[in-house]
């Protein structure tokens, strides 16, 4: 195994966007340690195999779309996330919507997801980490294009749950 520079820094991100205060990697030809300032935290899991769902907040949006043009942007942003759950990746890596170039995407705008059905696919560190609903509900959109790299917390779908 070897890690190209892009890899590093992506890994680097993750572990200080995590919390985790060292990470060692090693195999038979290549070792790498990153550890951080951090006061200890001590993690017995593995890597999360399911897209952790935050609430839906309106306030960021109306904040962010604010700045743009107060009036006009604020109002639908808030209406249109409101009722809608943000599924957000769970790891750096690469986005894919099916499990191959020829296979069919897991979800598409429009489908009806329960939980634990598998949304997508993230490629982290040669590693396909399949991502599972959280909550049940209707697609609403697909907020990344396949096989394009996300970063950790970044939404990747919106659902209803209605």
């Amino acid at each position: 195994m070897s890690m190209d520079i892009k890899q590093v820094q992506d890994l680097i991100k993750f572990v200080s966007k995590s919390g985790v205060n060292e990470v060692s990697i090693e195999e038979k030809d290549f070792k790498i340690t990153i550890k951080t300032n951090q006061e200890p935290t001590y993690v017995t899991a593995t890597v999360p195999q399911v897209a952790p769902v935050a609430t839906p907040s309106a306030a960021p949006a109306v904040a962010e779309s604010a700045s743009v043009a107060p009036q006009a942007a604020a109002k639908p942003a808030a209406d249109d996330s409101s009722k809608y759950i943000t599924v957000k990746s769970p790891m750096i890596g690469t986005f894919y919507r099916s499990a191959g170039p020829s296979k069919p995407s897991f979800a598409n705008v429009g489908d009806e997801v329960t939980t634990g059905k598998v949304l997508c696919i993230i490629e982290a560190m040669k590693l396909f980490n399949e991502i599972e609903s959280e909550v049940s509900g209707k697609i609403v959109k697909i907020l990344v294009n396949d096989a394009q790299p996300v970063e950790y917390d970044q939404p990747l779908f919106l659902v209803d749950p209605s």
